[in-house]
């Protein structure tokens, strides 16, 4: 409903600020690193891996050389055939994930990317739900003297400047699990190349589980979209007889309790991811 009123318009345009960040996330959760923002930055992240390769295949040979000294207790255990052969097989599947990590990376993205589809699939979610202001509250504010909307107004910009900082705290969020994909494709060949050492082995371990957990946080963050856009298609409960002070002020703090909910889940998601993979 549109109204020329000024409180119905903050309250309003404090929830399109909402609904735009919503969609936005929900647009960069089904995107891939090579789309967003035209992939400017995905070809400096591939140009800056190339380069960290001739990096990390010294730091294999480094690594290598340490794994055999503190694994072989002499040189002739290293002449046995079947010592030689796995030194030899590790040499070469360490220096096939630094020549092919950024593949396997992609890989493992595009998998979990497959989970976040199937989860919006099966929900039946194409986009976002919207989340709109009841017609009684735009009828009941319309309805007031001047006077009597003084306190609508300070209860409006307190609700409105509410929702729109949680809209930014949540989209910075995603923005930041985005930006952590990039570092991590960026600086994988340095980790990758402690394959080449059974002491070492260790921090590539860490570093692959650490990248699963990050491209997991966007299943976790799609579910709580998902709950909370449940939410938002029973928005809270308007009283049409009460004040007009009462109704608007009980919308808002219901309905920023949910977007604290959300919020909250979407920030969690990395500690929940990590929870789940025992990090």
């Amino acid at each position: 409903m549109d109204s020329d009123n000024w409180v119905v318009q903050n309250l309003v345009n404090a929830l399109e600020t909402w609904n735009e960040k919503l969609a936005e996330i929900w647009q960069l959760l089904t995107q891939s690193p090579e789309q967003f923002k035209g992939g400017g930055i995905w070809s400096a992240i591939v140009n800056i891996h190339g380069a960290l390769q001739a990096v990390a295949y010294a730091l294999l040979v480094l690594f290598f050389v340490v794994g055999v000294v503190k694994t072989c207790g002499s040189f002739v255990e290293v002449k046995k055939p079947e010592h030689a052969l796995k030194l030899f097989v590790r040499f070469a599947i360490a220096k096939g994930v630094i020549s092919h990590g950024l593949e396997l990376m992609m890989a493992l993205f595009n998998i979990v990317q497959g989970i976040v589809s199937t989860i919006m699939r099966t929900a039946g979610f194409g986009a976002a739900q919207q989340t709109v202001l009841p017609n009684e509250i735009v009828e009941a504010v319309e309805d007031c003297g001047f006077f009597e909307s003084i306190p609508l107004w300070a209860v409006t910009l307190i609700g409105g400047l509410f929702i729109t900082v949680l809209s930014f705290i949540m989209i910075m969020s995603v923005y930041g699990r985005f930006f952590r994909l990039y570092l991590y494709t960026a600086i994988a060949p340095i980790p990758l190349s402690t394959f080449a050492g059974e002491p070492s082995q260790n921090v590539g371990k860490s570093f692959i589980k650490s990248y699963a957990a990050v491209c997991l946080e966007g299943a976790i963050i799609v579910l709580a979209c998902i709950i909370f856009s449940l939410f938002a298609a029973s928005p809270p409960a308007v009283d049409p007889d009460a004040a007009a002070v009462t109704m608007v002020w009980s919308y808002i703090g219901e309905l920023i309790f949910n977007m604290l909910v959300l919020v909250g889940a979407v920030k969690m998601a990395d500690r929940v991811v990590r929870e789940m993979m025992g990090l």
